[in-house]
């Protein structure tokens, strides 16, 4: 899990048998989206909690619920169309470009014939089911001042987009400056939706900020949509040559210089975090189907 504004929240406890089921459901998108990308010379990494259970547990962190994979944007884009063309009887792909209605700043590609919807979704129509979440990182600016501009721009446009349908995401901020920043996600979100913003055209902006620089050979990649804009850039060298770690008994790929990746996202991410600052994605609506 990345730690954004977005629909993770603080620990709601599965019983076992469900949380495995989900994870084996899981684990089944990911081999198949592994063959994807292997068939198709798509170059993957497993990035954030993914990258953390990988080194720590050798697989899912025990109480976690989704699998968050990371792709450069040319491959980002490869791997949508041809899931989309060769597996739509087993998948199902979702984004702003496919469903406007959709507010997050990712891809999932959802097992069709399940139900998997967290509660700051619920309210939405949207048809959403057990998912491997995929990050775009996108070409971002070499010199500073520019950088700075395109992370500010897809950061604004992005968190626009999750207000207008969610006024009230999960604020990974505790006290006083949560409450805060909660009430103020409110406001926005009223506001927005009060002087007709559209979906449609805030999604343009966010989309011209993170395409900013494509086709530029500047050096180094970002994912801009974060809590903290700045944090997910890392030069081309610290994501190649790509690494292999067992993750749940599948050979995965991960960035080269994946621990300092984690260390500057988390801190000391080898240590267990305490109960209370744990997250998952524990949904209002679950279905396995015929899963």
């Amino acid at each position: 899990m990345i730690p954004q504004t977005g629909t993770g929240h603080n620990l709601k406890v599965y019983d076992q048998e469900t949380l495995t089921h989900v994870q084996q459901c899981e684990l089944m998108i990911l081999r198949d989206f592994v063959s994807i990308c292997n068939e198709n010379g798509l170059s993957y990494f497993g990035i954030a909690g993914t990258g953390i259970g990988a080194l720590r547990h050798g697989g899912f962190i025990p109480w976690d619920d989704d699998i968050d994979v990371g792709l450069l944007a040319a491959d980002y884009e490869k791997l949508i169309s041809i899931v989309r063309r060769d597996y739509s009887d087993k998948y199902e792909v979702i984004n702003a470009s496919i469903n406007i209605e959709y507010p997050l700043p990712t891809t999932r590609i959802m097992l069709k014939g399940t139900q998997f919807c967290e509660e700051s979704l619920s309210h939405l129509p949207l048809d959403l089911g057990i998912f491997l979440d995929v990050y775009s990182f996108d070409n971002v600016a070499a010199d500073e001042r520019s950088y700075r501009k395109q992370a500010w721009d897809a950061w604004f446009w992005s968190h626009v987009r999750i207000l207008l349908s969610v006024p009230d995401p999960v604020i990974q901020i505790k006290g006083v400056r949560g409450n805060a920043v909660r009430l103020a996600c409110k406001a926005a979100s009223k506001a927005f939706n009060l002087i007709g913003l559209s979906r449609e055209k805030v999604y343009e902006k966010e989309t011209e900020a993170r395409n900013r620089y494509r086709g530029v050979d500047t050096g180094r990649v970002g994912y801009l949509c974060d809590t903290d804009r700045l944090t997910q850039t890392y030069s081309l060298d610290d994501v190649f040559p790509l690494r292999t770690i067992r993750y749940e008994g599948m050979d995965i790929t991960f960035p080269n210089k994946l621990e300092s990746m984690l260390e500057a996202l988390y801190g000391d991410y080898m240590q267990l975090p305490p109960e209370d600052s744990r997250k998952n994605h524990y949904p209002a609506r679950l279905s396995f189907g015929s899963y």
